[in-house]
């Protein structure tokens, strides 16, 4: 607890001296977190902007929207197709590059034109472990921060905080945006985003818990938490799946055995 005290201290005296930011705000347990933490530091100088596009699921802009007005932050939406990006659409492993610059680029030009001194943006000191080239194009972008990675806090520590400020995103699932779920190599457009969108809303209809749907061309690759495949499995629910999923466009459906685990993508790389 103390350490997480002498982290806090250190996170407000940088956000402090920023003086006025942008929080890229996603409504997810890290942005969720910065943005009160920003509203600590610099107040009504802080403000939330939750870029959206067609890689981002409806209900989590809908949700980011009412998080931000509890937390009690200024919340902007601002529309960022990264569709715009050759680079990113050819899904590369280096993905998550393009749409960072893409975005953060469109940010950065936003926060200027309105004054604002910096962006910050909520990667934490565990995404070091996992394979992120995004972090690469955030450390390329002069008027980019990170303040979460750069006083060493980690998603535990995270979590924990958010308990003592009672914030509600405290317990929240981790999530990704929807491009993500498409296999590298496969390149990524708005209908293949609204296949998996779709394809997770059926599913969650059936369980609980963390919930993907890999896009490998005709196949659903579905992973959901290991205690949870076994109801999936059962022969009414996956035939339900089945002929939902094949509505939504895929040929084959599989469940994945492994279960849910995140960066499941990469494995490969």
């Amino acid at each position: 607890m103390g350490e997480n005290k002498e982290k806090i201290k250190e996170l407000h005296e940088l956000l402090s001296g920023f003086g006025s930011v942008v929080v890229a705000f996603s409504g997810g347990v890290d942005s969720s977190f910065l943005a009160a933490a920003a509203l600590r530091a610099v107040g009504e100088k802080a403000v939330a902007v939750t870029a959206f596009s067609e890689t981002l699921a409806e209900s989590e802009k809908d949700e980011a929207i009412l998080l931000a007005k509890e937390i009690g932050i200024k919340h902007i939406l601002l529309n960022i197709s990264e569709l715009n990006s050759p680079d990113f659409v050819e899904n590369t492993t280096s993905r998550c590059y393009h749409c960072k610059k893409e975005r953060f680029s469109v940010l950065a030009t936003w926060a200027k034109e309105h004054g604002y001194n910096w962006i910050l943006e909520g990667s934490n000191a565990d995404d070091l472990s996992d394979y992120r080239p995004g972090i690469k194009a955030v450390e390329e972008l002069e008027k980019v921060r990170s303040p979460l990675l750069e006083v060493g806090l980690t998603k535990g520590e995270i979590r924990e905080i958010s308990k003592e400020w009672n914030l509600p995103t405290w317990d929240k699932l981790s999530a990704a945006c929807l491009s993500s779920r498409v296999a590298y190599g496969i390149p990524v457009t708005a209908e293949r985003l609204k296949q998996i969108e779709m394809a997770e809303e059926l599913v969650k209809r059936f369980c609980s818990g963390q919930v993907r749907v890999r896009h490998h061309g005709n196949i659903a690759r579905i992973e959901v938490a290991p205690e949870n495949i076994e109801r999936l499995a059962a022969p009414e629910i996956a035939n339900i799946l089945e002929e939902g999923l094949k509505e939504i466009g895929f040929t084959y459906v599989t469940l994945d055995l492994a279960g849910y685990r995140m960066g499941s993508m990469n494995a490969n790389i």
